[in-house]
């Protein structure tokens, strides 16, 4: 269908790739009032992202990917993305202060997109290839990027407008690090579940009253061990007793 040839089209493919790559750019001109197109402008970036791409979906058998799926190989890969996050979201909230001044909201949101526009765009970046998955809307369910991207935002600006009693220096330091020694503890014991996760349920319980999935009522949901509940057994043996007493007045 339309759907495959969008997928398998090289066009398609390239532009959702530069749109993965180059969307905290697209998402923050936008905010701003900017053409979103111009990341184009840059061509050494375009050409450095376009050559990655041909690499990785078009060598032969795959050597390019093979690669760069060494452990070793794809731990320094992903500190450095860290790393360049870090970079994104401070030139993000500095780009954003030059037009609103001292506009909270407005350099949080432009420094979250800089430093996570890949996840940001991913519903129109799926778009692009004939892809429609609306259960991955990373602002329904957030994933560990785009939370610690939000995180680092708000304490950037917050020191940003002298809020926040800690050189800009020493706060990308311990931002960086926390970033690369989290990102690379995850791809060590392979878990995907956040390093946030116990706060946001303790805070989640305390402001909004949200519990986790309530146990199995006693007596309503206990199940025997051929997946019965005893409710249903109950109301079984129930129906069978009257019928035993109907059978025996009717003899």
């Amino acid at each position: 269908g339309a759907a495959e040839v969008s997928v398998r089209s090289p066009i398609a493919c390239w532009f959702s790739a530069m749109l993965y790559c180059f969307g905290g750019s697209v998402l923050s001109s936008l905010m701003l009032a900017e053409p979103p197109i111009a990341f184009l402008a840059k061509g050494t970036n375009i050409l450095l992202a376009s050559s990655v791409w041909y690499l990785v979906f078009y060598c032969p058998q795959d050597t390019f990917y093979r690669c760069f799926a060494f452990l070793p190989l794809r731990l320094l890969v992903a500190g450095m993305k860290e790393v360049t996050r870090t970079w994104k979201i401070t030139a993000g909230i500095a780009h954003a202060d030059s037009h609103f001044k001292d506009a909270w909201l407005v350099m949080v949101a432009v420094g979250w997109a800089r430093g996570a526009g890949g996840g940001l765009i991913s519903n129109f970046e799926q778009l692009v290839r004939g892809v429609w998955k609306p259960e991955t809307n990373e602002l329904l369910k957030m994933s560990y990027p785009v939370k610690v991207t939000l995180i680092g935002a708000v304490l950037f600006t917050l020191q940003h407008s002298q809020y926040l009693p800690i050189a800009r220096h020493n706060l990308m330091f311990l931002y960086t690090v926390f970033l690369v020694v989290s990102k690379v503890t995850m791809m060590l014991t392979r878990s995907a579940t956040s390093p946030f996760a116990p706060i946001e349920a303790a805070l989640g319980h305390m402001f909004f009253g949200l519990q986790k999935t309530p146990s199995k009522v006693k007596g309503e949901g206990a199940t025997s061990s051929n997946g019965s509940s005893v409710c249903d057994r109950s109301s079984e043996q129930h129906r069978d007793g009257v019928k035993k007493r109907q059978a025996k007045k009717t003899e």
